[in-house]
């Protein structure tokens, strides 16, 4: 999903130094050396950004709102006109 603002273990804060490790990958450093240049020394740290997947992106291709709000207002239409008639 998001990732966490905080180490689940230590509880540094992880959450401002995704966007600058995507960009170190991007330009071809290493998962370790762009850890290593954040300042995420702790292994528990390291674990948070290494295994994190970003699903954010993908989970908003599925707006199920919008569905579900055109059925609620079929569902309503329906019950007017079932009363009214």
């Amino acid at each position: 999903m998001i990732i966490p603002v905080r180490c689940f273990t230590c509880g540094k804060v992880i959450g401002n130094k995704w966007e600058t490790y995507l960009s170190l990958l991007s330009a071809s450093m290493d998962e370790g050396d762009a850890m290593d240049e954040l300042g995420l020394k702790r292994y528990c740290c390291r674990r948070m950004v290494l295994t994190h997947v970003d699903l954010i992106e993908k989970l908003l291709n599925y707006n199920t709102e919008e569905g579900e709000e055109v059925e609620v207002n079929r569902i309503v239409e329906k019950e007017m006109t079932d009363v009214e008639s």
